[in-house]
């Protein structure tokens, strides 16, 4: 594994070559395009729990490794795409499974490395329309990359995108598979959190490097995937979009948002935007993850002032009953999280009956290639949520420093702060009764090339 990280490192530092139209067959291969990234990641998050089942304790964890991607040049249309991708603990605990000592979101199973062929494709390219097919990213609202730590979630898919109408993409396209990336094993225990913050209902902590069944991932039975429509807008300030998800036998999900800005009368330099967006859920086929009739909705209001930008966000989502409690809640099983009060961690704006609030301030410093973000978010929890029984809030910042002296280097800062998760009250283990506190700080230093 050392040697393939070296070998990963020595070509990075090699120039990349420029894709163009190929004349033949061996033009596209030759004229072909190198590229990747190098990163390394350093986690450490202290817990407080008073749960008397649990313990205080502060894990950590650090990782190197990236991808390394070649793309031909494209010939009569078609072009071929591949990249590899590797994750690799340094400095590590010894007692690696112990999640207590190692933070367990930068490796695969049982903290170890990984590697895997994670971007494998075919792409054809006529007029205004491109196919794309095989292992690939996706970044979309509801299936999305979610690259937070080491390795991204990655996507076997089948997809077709238009823009022959201006001012206007259409995606059409099927998923059959999914390749959980690093993050989804803080979700390793599955359950309602976990398919609530955009990963498995099931414990899918072993999955991780590994292209599963759509289905068998997220709620383990094995179904036909999910197929995709989408319609994108842009004129000028406006932008709107509607994606249609259609989870073979488990649910079919509609997401929705639209944001407009514009100049303040009383000053040029002033210029407010505002967005709204919405998610409606529904059972469909044999209804795998049972009941599902779940209701998102999300604004955001703020205003860009030279180089600093403000906004204020709030959300509601569906209330339940005191039946089950993903009934009236938003499943996202596969990743992408578009909700406008999402924390850095928290995602319980997706439980039901959650009302979140959101407040973020961002200010760039052109001249020197540094952005700094700083953010608070509350999440009033309604008593049918399934999860926890009290109010929950999260603030954090993230300081992002593209160097200038080294071209392709960027360095970056995180903090996350979450104040008492009180866990449910549970008749059957009184003892993990209590609630959860923690500081957690990253460092990542990602090398572009």
């Amino acid at each position: 594994m050392k040697r393939i990280v070296l070998s990963a490192i020595t070509l990075g530092l090699l120039s990349s070559v420029n894709v163009q139209a190929a004349e033949d067959l061996s033009t596209m291969f030759s004229e072909g395009k190198t590229s990747g990234q190098i990163r390394e990641f350093s986690i450490s998050r202290s817990v407080e729990d008073t749960r008397s089942a649990k313990k205080d304790y502060t894990r950590s964890a650090n990782a190197i490794g990236g991808h390394l991607k070649f793309e031909t040049a494209d010939y009569a249309g078609l072009s071929l795409g591949t990249a590899f991708y590797t994750t690799n603990g340094l400095f590590n605990d010894s007692d690696k499974t112990d999640y207590t000592k190692v933070d367990p979101t930068l490796l695969g199973p049982n903290n170890e490395a990984y590697s895997i062929l994670g971007e494998a494709y075919v792409q054809y390219k006529t007029g205004n329309t491109v196919f794309k097919a095989g292992r690939q990213k996706l970044a979309t609202p509801l299936a999305g990359t979610d690259d937070a730590r080491m390795l991204p979630n990655l996507f076997e898919a089948y997809l077709m995108v238009n823009s022959d109408i201006p001012n206007t993409t259409i995606i059409a396209g099927h998923v059959t598979k999914f390749a959980q990336g690093t993050f989804g094993r803080a979700y390793g225990a599955g359950g309602l959190l976990g398919v609530t913050a955009g990963y498995s209902s099931v414990d899918a902590s072993n999955q991780v490097g590994q292209f599963v069944n759509m289905g068998e991932y997220a709620i383990g039975q094995n179904t036909d995937g999910v197929s995709v429509l989408s319609a994108s807008y842009k004129n000028g300030a406006l932008k709107a979009q509607v994606w249609d998800y259609m989870a073979h036998d488990i649910l079919n999900a509609i997401y929705a948002d639209a944001s407009i800005s514009w100049t303040c009368l009383l000053s040029d330099a002033v210029k407010p935007f505002a967005a709204v967006q919405i998610i409606s859920e529904s059972d469909m086929g044999d209804k795998y993850a049972g009941t599902v009739e779940g209701t998102y909705f999300g604004a955001k209001f703020g205003a860009n002032v030279g180089n600093f930008t403000g906004y204020i966000a709030y959300s509601q989502t569906s209330e339940n009953d005191a039946g089950e409690t993903t009934e009236n809640a938003i499943i996202s099983p596969w990743g992408g999280m578009p909700a406008y009060t999402q924390g850095m961690v928290t995602r319980h704006m997706f439980l039901a009956g959650t009302t979140a609030t959101k407040a973020a301030v961002v200010y760039k410093f052109k001249d020197l290639g540094l952005k700094a973000v700083g953010y608070y978010a509350t999440f009033a929890m309604d008593d049918n949520n399934g999860y926890t029984e009290d109010d929950a809030s999260e603030m954090g910042f993230d300081f992002i420093y593209n160097m200038k002296a080294v071209k392709g280097l960027q360095l970056r800062l995180r903090g996350n702060f979450a104040d008492d998760f009180y866990v449910k009250t549970t008749n059957v283990d009184p003892t993990l009764n209590g609630a959860v506190s923690w500081s957690e700080y990253r460092f990542i230093a990602n090398y572009n090339f």
